[in-house]
């Protein structure tokens, strides 16, 4: 994890991220502002471009740690913004705007090009908004709008600015921090550079594999509790939780590469999300407290596939249930999601699939257990009842779930 310090619409921003975060995630995600919109993430659409020490830059693929110390303007600040002001309303004159999805990165551009061209053409103005995408408007609206705030401005006597706002450093947006740092030898302020950042996204990489107890500061980003119980007395269920592979297979699609030793063990769990299929590879460190029969499970993985990486961090608690000869296991999941998948990992609904994973695991459990109580010896268990995660599937069951509970309230009402 990477702490950064950034100044965000005026204000100090600080947090502690994955050194392969974008900007637009660090924006959206630890700093809530939810104007900056991501699009294609390749740097194509536009929708995300911001203002990074004054210049026009692509969020998405803007490394967080790289803009250190960086000035940075979202959308949510040119509320104030007089160019930004003329544009939004000469976007609501000249119908320039119709999903709006694209406008944030819209208006960010088209102030660019107000303060830098003089007495542009239709053709000009087009050119300099290529890198601007919409799927609705054809784009005349908002030509015409640019055009018209132009205009107007000369007309006030207000010249353009050859080159643009802030653009006095060769290299990439905000750069100049990195090049301040430099010559004047202050370490303490030296930002991190691309070479770096590069190396942490090496196509050719192999999964970052670093056992979870050299990053005891990490902190996850959704965390969530769940809670069930099984059948079988207390000791016999914490005893089961020792036996780390026969666990594993219980949660579907899991595996390990081998016993854990001292606490530390590799393997991979396979998942399908709709057409998307990934195969995490990674490592955990697992540890138990006989005495108050608690465990933690701290691991990380990557898949290569999609180059989607989590990280995540389970508790739980072994605790006599409600009724003679039960027992209630109490988890508190915490996890970071980043890459492709991330796009599934809102927390009500990761919340809701991760209450269906569990319960195939105790599905799993109970007919180890039961295998076990019947005669059945520990490592020879009955096969799992659930053997493989289609999320897909799952989360169309979710999104059907809460479909019946809203018309259920609706109507319930009635």
């Amino acid at each position: 994890m990477n702490t950064v310090t950034l100044k965000v619409n005026g204000k100090p921003a600080r947090a502690e991220i994955e050194p392969r975060m974008h900007l637009a995630d660090f924006l959206r995600d630890t700093q809530n502002l939810t104007g900056t919109h991501i699009g294609c993430e390749h740097g194509v659409c536009g929708a995300c471009t911001i203002l990074v020490d004054g210049v026009p830059t692509r969020s998405c693929i803007t490394f967080a740690v790289a803009c250190e110390q960086a000035d940075v303007t979202t959308v949510e600040g040119l509320d104030a913004d007089e160019v930004a002001m003329e544009l939004r309303a000469a976007f609501t004159k000249e119908h320039g705007l119709q999903c709006g999805y694209c406008t944030p990165g819209m208006i960010v551009s088209a102030r660019d090009v107000v303060l830098r061209l003089d007495d542009p053409t239709e053709h000009e103005i087009r050119v300099a908004m290529s890198g601007n995408l919409c799927r609705c408007t054809g784009y005349v609206g908002i030509v015409r709008a640019i055009q018209s705030v132009i205009s107007a401005r000369r007309a006030r006597g207000i010249a353009a600015i050859p080159g643009g706002e802030h653009r006095t450093t060769l290299g990439p947006a905000g750069s100049g921090h990195g090049a301040a740092a430099t010559l004047t030898g202050s370490a303490s302020t030296k930002r991190p550079t691309l070479t770096v950042a590069k190396s942490e996204v090496r196509a050719d990489a192999k999964p970052a594999a670093a056992p979870a107890r050299q990053e005891a500061d990490w902190k996850p980003q959704t965390t969530f509790t769940e809670s069930f119980v099984v059948g079988h007395p207390v000791e016999d269920v914490w005893a089961f939780f020792d036996r780390i592979g026969e666990v594993a297979s219980c949660l579907p699609g899991a595996s390990l590469a081998g016993e854990p030793v001292d606490g530390h063990v590799e393997g991979q769990i396979r998942i399908k999300v709709g057409p998307i299929s990934a195969e995490f590879q990674g490592v955990a460190d697992v540890s138990r407290d006989d005495a108050t029969k608690t465990g933690t499970i701290d691991g990380a993985g990557k898949d290569k596939r999609s180059n989607s990486a989590t990280r995540g961090l389970i508790g739980y608690a072994v605790k006599p249930g409600d009724k003679p000869g039960e027992t209630r296991v109490d988890v508190s999941i915490g996890y970071t999601l980043t890459g492709v998948l991330a796009q599934f990992g809102r927390s009500g609904l990761v919340q809701d699939v991760a209450g269906r994973l569990i319960a195939a695991f105790v599905q799993n459990l109970e007919a180890k257990l039961a295998h076990q109580a019947g005669g059945g010896e520990p490592g020879a268990s009955a096969p799992p009842v659930v053997t493989e995660l289609d999320a897909g599937s799952l989360v169309s069951s979710v999104i059907l779930g809460r479909l019946k509970r809203f018309f259920a309230a609706l109507f319930g009402r009635r």
